[in-house]
């Protein structure tokens, strides 16, 4: 039985009057779930539904709520677990809600924020959650807040240190937009704050001073002539990245500027740690004279497709289906706790955060048969259990 609607309002114009069904269509679902504003701190009326949802539509669930976080989990004895991940927030509306239904070119879309990052990857959980009666695998289910902005507030974070008992499992499975396909594991991010410095002095007597930003130009040049390294693990082949994405300096219009700096990101396959990636930049600006700050790291994400629960994902979906993930996803959390991870969902990653935000439906309805066929079919017996 749905839950009774609820007149949903953003910036105190009335939207929609939305209902959760979970034994609904996910599509249905899925707008149902657009139409209910949820940007990053302001989660707790979606987060409120969900629960509500999970608890009066599922059968077998513990259910627990955590801040806004919403979690819930079978405990049937199956030999592996998995875990279905997805966020409830969005970035902020851009003018795209309520959700809209648009025929373009023989293909149905459904337009509005969260579309593709990532309600739509929600609806299928939920979705499956109160329709498959026998899961071959134990299920866990999170959905949590804030994965849009800083990790600090990142609701898998309070997760991992006040209930680490509930990230256990054979495999995660993050909904966030694949088309349709498995992207594995995850590159690792870094970033570095490269300073020159130099000596300061009118720029109508320039040989008196030593121009910082001329002594950016070494750095540059080793940037454009960088090879990128191309990795395969498990058939997935990562490439690596490291590019400029910031410059600066300068003083005024007519003084020679004795400080530059230049802001690097590198962007890492996920057979290197993080120790190893810093050390691996420091390298390529060996012998050049600045200063080297090392400002953001986060570690990649290993695909662990060899794991016997992501197998049997792997041939559900076909192999031809299966690439590496580029930039960094929460899939990196859980195979830093030794849990294979992928990201599987309807959309177009190139899509997400754009005012334009649409999903082809079929996708929707793909992902949610996917899905469904690997949780009800036995595939290996190899597995050992999780707990």
């Amino acid at each position: 039985m749905a839950t009774d609607p609820i007149a949903v309002e953003h910036r105190g114009r009335r939207l929609a009057a939305v209902t959760l069904d979970l034994r609904a269509d996910p599509i249905t679902l899925t707008a149902a779930l657009v139409d209910i504003p949820s940007v990053s701190r302001d989660e707790a009326v979606i987060a409120d539904l969900v629960e509500r949802a999970l608890r009066e539509q599922t059968t077998g669930f513990e259910v627990l709520r955590h801040g806004n976080v919403v979690l819930a989990r079978t405990d049937i004895g199956r030999p592996t677990r998995v875990i279905l991940a997805g966020h409830l927030d969005t970035v902020p509306i851009a003018d795209n809600l309520p959700s809209a239904f648009v025929d373009e070119a023989g293909e149905r879309q459904l337009y509005g924020c969260g579309t593709v990052d990532m309600k739509s990857g929600d609806a299928v959980f939920l979705h499956l959650a109160a329709t498959v009666a026998e899961p071959v695998h134990d299920l866990t289910l999170i959905f949590y807040d804030c994965e849009e902005i800083s990790a600090k507030y990142n609701g898998l974070n309070h997760i991992e240190r006040d209930l680490p008992d509930w990230l256990i499992g054979d495999l995660a499975i993050l909904g966030e937009p694949s088309g349709g396909v498995i992207e594995a594991g995850c590159q690792g991010t870094l970033r570095v704050r490269l300073t020159t410095k130099g000596v300061r002095a009118h720029s109508a007597r320039s040989w008196k001073g030593d121009n910082a930003i001329h002594r950016m130009a070494p750095v540059l040049q080793r940037l454009a002539d960088y090879k990128a390294r191309e990795v395969d693990i498990d058939g997935c082949v990562y490439r690596e990245g490291l590019t400029a994405v910031r410059i600066g300096g300068g003083v005024a219009g007519n003084v020679i500027p004795d400080e530059a700096e230049v802001d690097v990101n590198f962007r890492f396959a996920p057979d290197r740690t993080v120790t190893q990636a810093t050390e691996h930049v420091r390298e390529v600006f060996d012998g050049l004279e600045l200063d080297f700050e090392l400002t953001d790291a986060a570690a990649g994400a290993l695909p662990g497709l060899s794991a016997p629960a992501a197998k049997d994902l792997i041939t559900v979906v076909g192999a031809d289906s299966v690439r590496a993930k580029y930039g960094w996803t929460d899939v990196a959390r859980f195979a830093a706790r030794g849990i294979p991870a992928v990201n599987f969902g309807p959309g177009d990653p190139n899509l997400a955060h754009k005012r334009d935000e649409h999903v082809p439906v079929a996708q929707i309805t793909e992902v949610a048969a996917t899905l469904r066929t690997y949780l009800t079919e036995r595939g290996s017996d190899s597995a050992e259990p999780s707990r």
